[in-house]
């Protein structure tokens, strides 16, 4: 049974396989094929890859276009949260504001921690 190796060694030793067998032995039938009938026989396996390769690029193209417009849905995002704070009738203690993943301002903490008594004494003792 054949071990199925990585992809990418796969197409190296296709690689270097044909290119041996065009430079050394071009006329030559090895397995019952010629370098043609090899080439043709391996060519689904290469538009795979080839398939693959153009996939690969037009999801890096994908993923720059978000990255592009995301900075111009995140301003608009602000505007429109801004503008729901600064609303009279909604304001950021309003259930919208929280609707709109936020924490309402009579939700929040006021930021005051107190230390433990024993983190004071160890403090003095150093």
């Amino acid at each position: 049974m054949i071990k199925i190796k990585a992809s990418t060694e796969i197409a190296d030793r296709l690689g270097r396989a044909v290119q041996a067998w065009e430079n050394l032995a071009p006329g030559k039938s090895f397995g019952g094929m010629t370098l043609v009938e090899f080439k043709a026989k391996v060519q689904e396996s290469l538009d795979a890859r080839q398939a693959l390769r153009a996939a690969t690029d037009q999801l890096m193209v994908a993923q720059n276009a978000r990255t592009d417009t995301d900075a111009k849905t995140m301003h608009a995002l602000s505007l429109v949260v801004n503008a729901i704070k600064g609303d009279p009738d909604h304001g950021d203690d309003s259930s919208l504001y929280e609707a709109c993943g936020y924490v309402r301002k009579s939700e929040k903490r006021s930021g005051l921690s107190r230390k433990a008594k024993t983190a004071q004494v160890e403090q003095k003792a150093a």
